[in-house]
């Protein structure tokens, strides 16, 4: 116990398990709190209504997410070497996120009866602009935690999602009578509308200032030509991941009854956590990758070491007790979610290597690669699922998972090796008795 301990101490002084094992410990927070949050909301509200309420902050979500999560790769790129133009990139990240994701929500609203009976409810004025208000304070709500890291303060991140976690159940639960239809999306944005207020001015009232005070004034900021031309690489490909993460989603709330869609969103949810932790130690290595370009290899090599050590077990007890662990909600989750959950945790193992991948490249501002392999893996998804659907039904989300990430970890792999060999000098290690070694 004490040389685990030592080890946890040791990791704690290196920034990039220091942010990694900050940004996991996120997602075990946000887990924790989310699975509580889900059981109140079956417990106290209709299914019918926890599905809508699922399938209306999944739209939610994915409008808010078309640029803020484009911007995620070039922040955690930039951020660390933006010196006095910090403020001016969160702030244009802030807006263009923001902008987009309203007007992308805008056309949803307007088509809305495109879209199937579930989302009927957020037809009318007062429904609607509450919807787009929603879609604004998510975007900047998804963003602040990627400033945060990007700027090396990853530890504030779960004590964030910690407080926001539990006024939205304590809410959740007070509108559950006077709110017994739209409970559930109403609890879940006033607390994040909430959240942004502190949040900001720690971000811009003590952070920004001290990683401007204590950037090289030497140095050039990286110039907005310069970030633009990444974005145009990164965020063709992280859209289409996108889809993955969202889109995905939304079409099976188009294909299938409330409940049933309930169901099968929370098996997703809890996969989707066990995926987000692959992803957190990944984002951290962009962050350093940025800060200390010569140790790229050797940082890539510890995050994947520590990516695996820490979700093969997570997914060993996925794919064992997911009957159990679905069973807590109740036995309808369990049949009809057990196989999802299982396959969709299985696909974590070949995404670390995916992840890790991607961040590498990100810290290289290889954009043009970048896009090419995301947009390659959604392409994947998407078509397997849909072809798939008609027999496996929303079983078809997690064969088309497992069946696309395990083909493009494969694909990479080689390109991978060689940036893992490359040694601090930007060199690749020669051995001994080979054709360069003379």
């Amino acid at each position: 116990m004490s040389r685990v301990w030592a080890r946890v101490v040791t990791d704690l002084r290196n920034p990039l398990f220091r942010q990694g094992y900050a940004l996991m410990a996120n997602t075990v927070v946000t887990g924790v709190l989310g699975m509580g949050y889900w059981l109140l909301a079956a417990h106290f509200y209709t299914p019918e209504e926890f599905g809508r309420g699922q399938a209306v902050i999944t739209a939610m979500r994915l409008f808010a997410s078309l640029t803020a999560l484009g911007f995620v790769g070039a922040l955690a790129r930039f951020l660390p070497i933006a010196g006095r133009r910090t403020p001016e990139l969160i702030l244009r990240g802030y807006g263009l996120a923001a902008a987009t994701g309203g007007v992308a929500a805008l056309g949803f609203l307007l088509t809305l009866p495109l879209w199937g009976k579930t989302y009927s409810v957020l037809a009318g004025f007062g429904p609607g602009l509450f919807f787009l208000a929603s879609v604004v304070v998510w975007a900047v709500f998804t963003l602040q935690d990627v400033v945060l890291t990007g700027l090396r303060r990853a530890p504030f991140v779960p004590l964030n999602n910690l407080v926001f976690g539990l006024v939205k159940m304590g809410l959740l639960v007070a509108l559950a009578g006077a709110l017994p239809s739209g409970g559930i999306f109403v609890s879940w944005v006033i607390p994040t509308a909430l959240a942004l207020i502190p949040v900001q001015w720690l971000i811009f009232g003590v952070v920004v200032r001290r990683h401007v005070r204590e950037s090289d004034p030497v140095k050039e900021p990286p110039r907005l030509r310069e970030v633009g031309r990444f974005l145009a690489g990164d965020f063709p490909g992280t859209l289409s991941i996108l889809a993955i993460v969202y889109l995905v989603p939304v079409v099976v709330a188009t294909q299938v009854g409330e409940a049933t869609f309930g169901r099968f969103s929370m098996a997703h949810t809890l996969a989707s956590m066990i995926e987000l932790l692959a992803m957190n130690m990944a984002v951290s290595l962009t962050v350093e990758g940025s800060f200390d370009r010569a140790a790229l290899a050797e940082n890539c090599r510890r995050a994947l070491r520590r990516a695996f050590m820490i979700v093969v077990p997570i997914i060993t007890v996925a794919v064992l007790g997911a009957p159990l662990i679905l069973r807590i909600f109740g036995s309808e989750f369990a049949e009809e979610g057990t196989l999802l959950l299982r396959l969709m945790a299985l696909a974590v193992l070949p995404r670390v290597l995916i992840e890790v991948y991607l961040s590498a490249l990100r810290a290289q501002s290889q954009a043009r690669t970048l896009a090419v392999v995301q947009i390659g893996l959604a392409v994947l998804v998407l078509v397997s699922t849909l072809l798939l659907f008609p027999y496996f039904g929303v079983n078809a989300v997690g064969y088309g998972l497992l069946f696309s990430e395990v083909l493009v970890a494969l694909v990479i792999f080689g390109n991978l090796r060689k940036i893992l060999k490359v040694d601090e000098t930007g060199r690749s290690p020669v051995t001994q008795g080979s054709s360069g070694a003379a």
